[in-house]
């Protein structure tokens, strides 16, 4: 299972919200956290590609979770944030609810994906954090986008 920065049998995550739920993507995937801001759209792209962002000089593609992940979209507000991550060696954004916090979590704490039931795909999740009175959803960075998907965003960005 991918983990965030370990340390003595913990892992770290940036964890943020979809739909009410929170989610934790491993820390060291994450480059920066920004505002959303409006995205240059890009024509005939799969339709959970909200579009391109240039940030510092840099043409990245950008994902919308909800819109991956099968949900009914919610508009963007104040809270709305674009999580920029790395996916095989390429920078893609992730728009999200909220980013929340940053959280330490026991590997021991950690379950594997459950077979049925979960709101997102069994192959976007890498596993389940259980937490005081809820649980984390934590996702296989690796499987958010298919090789597929990944080359067509990369072109999209070029």
């Amino acid at each position: 299972m991918e983990t965030g920065d370990k340390h003595e049998g913990f892992c770290q995550f940036v964890s943020f919200t979809l739909g009410g739920e929170e989610y934790g993507i491993p820390i060291l995937r994450v480059q920066e956290i920004i505002r959303y801001e409006t995205l240059t759209c890009v024509p005939q792209f799969s339709d959970f590609v909200e579009g391109v962002l240039n940030l510092r000089g840099q043409v990245i593609p950008v994902v919308d979770l909800r819109r991956r992940f099968g949900m009914p979209e919610s508009g963007h507000d104040r809270s709305t944030r674009i999580v920029v991550v790395e996916i095989d060696r390429q920078i893609i954004g992730l728009v999200v609810d909220s980013v929340t916090k940053v959280r330490t979590i026991d590997e021991n704490q950690i379950d594997p994906p459950p077979a049925m039931g979960a709101s997102v795909g069994r192959e976007f999740i890498a596993g389940m954090a259980k937490l005081d009175n809820h649980l984390v959803i934590l996702l296989n960075m690796d499987r958010i986008l298919t090789d597929e998907e990944k080359e067509m965003a990369i072109q999209s960005a070029v």
